[in-house]
């Protein structure tokens, strides 16, 4: 007989570790499972050539676009899933993105809670990752019940002339919220270093806020959790009736595992757990589990981004960059009605780094020209609101793999927010700039491989003909099947995801102890 759980995680990021943690001292039987491994902490962690050149810690698996080319996706399949990359900007939601936002092309939907009921578990989520930052910085952020945990990170020097330069300009800079083991009061005791490979890289002393640091770990000495690596989930399997999930089937070391529980939870992310659920297809789902909507798969977003690298006279000798954000342009401006998104820091970049996202660009550059630009540069990441399309959407390829049908949006506002950038960049003096088109982590020609901030393919509501879940996140069509990882959001805003990942996972967490108890 298969060994039987309460509760069975799908994925360790942001929403399955931050859900297991929640869980764990419930007592119940926990069982998580991972496709990937421990990501290694060796010297590539942060060896630029070996990260964003060689793409070392990238899948080598295949998706195919809607014209059946295939590409390689920039995932990463390790435990703390997304996170050991990510850049551990760890926002909020606007109160108004919970609502229904017009864009230029069209309707960002609201969600079925709003963010008042959301905030509480914003504020236990930033008090989890260990979040450094100042609530009322940032004019267009929410009311917030509780400070968080450690002050904002400070400027270097750089930053902190561009953000005075900022505010003297009539702007409305702010300190980014970062999750970093960081104690600027007493350096002797912080577990961050403050380097300057933390954003895309993996971090060799554990000092991010990620999902394997911060919630997984912390867990495997608990006799109740078992982690289990390199354990793809390929399908699940329902009882007769279809309404009940029976058996979570892996592939693990050349064979095939069925493990049950008593509540399974996918955390995959938006892509793959929207590939388990089509992959599940059987006579009781028979256009994939949970999917009588046919909503499993569509909706898909990411952000509309853009990496900017601007140049001035003065070095930028800044380390940790990743400490400024600007919003003015959020829900638009007097001279544009149309909400066009967020400005951030985005990682200090390299000669390795710009060789590695813009290939063709930099061939014929010597070596010393590319050091001596990154020298200069002060790197900018913008990101506009990706509206959920239908016909954006994850269905599996011929061979299982997934197929990802994607074509992005709201590029007129992307473009107007690129606009205001370059007016702040001449106002602070730096009118030397260059765009780098593509979505984060990316080496590579194809748009949509740049996954890093997926959303929407398995989105929750109130009504089982437009949604996938319901407002638990539990799918509609199941007992005992939930979706906590960012399959769920209706919309996704302007702003990192991860935070609402997290938050939600612990909303859910404990609305799963109160069901078991």
């Amino acid at each position: 007989m298969p060994e039987r759980y309460d509760v069975i995680i799908v994925g360790t990021g942001a929403g399955g570790g931050t859900l297991a943690h929640t869980l764990a001292l419930s007592g119940k039987r926990i069982l998580l499972l991972e496709r990937g491994d421990y990501l290694p902490r060796e010297t590539a962690n942060w060896d630029p050539e070996e990260v964003f050149v060689d793409g070392r810690y990238i899948s080598t698996e295949t998706w195919y676009d809607a014209d059946g080319k295939a590409f390689q996706p920039q995932v990463h399949y390790f435990v703390g899933g997304a996170t050991k990359l990510y850049g551990a900007a760890l926002y909020r939601l606007r109160p108004q993105d919970f609502g229904e936002v017009r864009h230029v092309d069209g309707i960002s939907p609201s969600w079925p809670l709003s963010y008042d009921d959301f905030e509480p578990w914003y504020t236990r989520a930033e008090w989890l990752y260990q979040v450094h930052g100042n609530h009322g910085d940032d004019p267009t952020e929410g009311h917030w019940s509780k400070e968080y945990p450690w002050p904002a990170v400070t400027h270097e020097p750089r930053l902190q002339q561009i953000f005075d330069d900022l505010k003297t300009g009539g702007y409305q800079p702010f300190h980014a919220p970062c999750g970093i083991l960081l104690d600027e009061t007493d350096r002797a005791k912080s577990a961050c270093i403050r380097c300057a490979w933390c954003d895309g890289y993996p971090c060799l002393v554990h000092a991010k806020s990620d999902a394997e640091v911060i919630a997984v770990r912390p867990l495997l000495d608990r006799p109740n959790v078992t982690l289990l690596v390199n354990a793809e989930v390929i399908r699940l399997e329902t009882d007769p009736t279809g309404r009940i999930v029976t058996g979570v089937v892996v592939s693990r070391n050349g064979g095939r595992e069925v493990y049950e529980a008593d509540i399974v939870a996918l955390c995959a992310g938006a892509a793959n757990s929207a590939k388990i659920l089509l992959a599940s297809a059987g006579d009781s789902h028979p256009h994939g589990l949970a999917n009588g909507s046919d909503q499993v798969g569509r909706n898909y977003m990411f952000h509309n981004s853009k990496a900017v690298v601007a140049l001035a006279d003065e070095p930028n000798e800044t380390v940790f960059q990743k400490t400024l954000g600007l919003n003015d342009f959020y829900f638009g401006s007097d001279d544009y009605p149309w909400p066009a998104g967020s400005i951030q820091m985005v990682g200090k970049s390299n000669a390795a780094a710009m060789r590695g996202e813009e290939p063709t660009l930099t061939k014929l550059a010597p070596k010393r020209s590319l050091e001596e630009t990154a020298r200069h540069a002060v790197d900018f990441w913008l990101s506009t609101e990706d509206l959920p399309r239908p016909e954006n959407r994850v269905t599996l390829a011929p061979d299982g793999n997934v197929r990802l049908a994607y074509t992005p949006t709201n590029n007129d506002e992307a473009g107007h927010l690129y606009h205001q950038l370059k007016k702040i960049l001449n106002h602070i003096g730096m009118s030397a700039h260059h765009v780098l088109r593509k979505n984060f982590y990316m080496s590579m020609n194809i748009e949509i491989a740049g996954v890093a901030h997926q959303a929407g393919s398995a989105r929750f509501g109130t009504d089982p003909a437009t949604s996938v879940l319901d407002v638990n996140c539990k799918a509609h069509e199941l007992d005992n099947l939930y979706v906590v990882d960012t399959s769920f959001f209706p919309s996704i805003g302007a702003v990192n995801p991860a935070l609402t990942a997290m938050a939600n996972a612990i909303r859910v967490g404990e609305h799963l102890c109160e069901r078991m108890q």
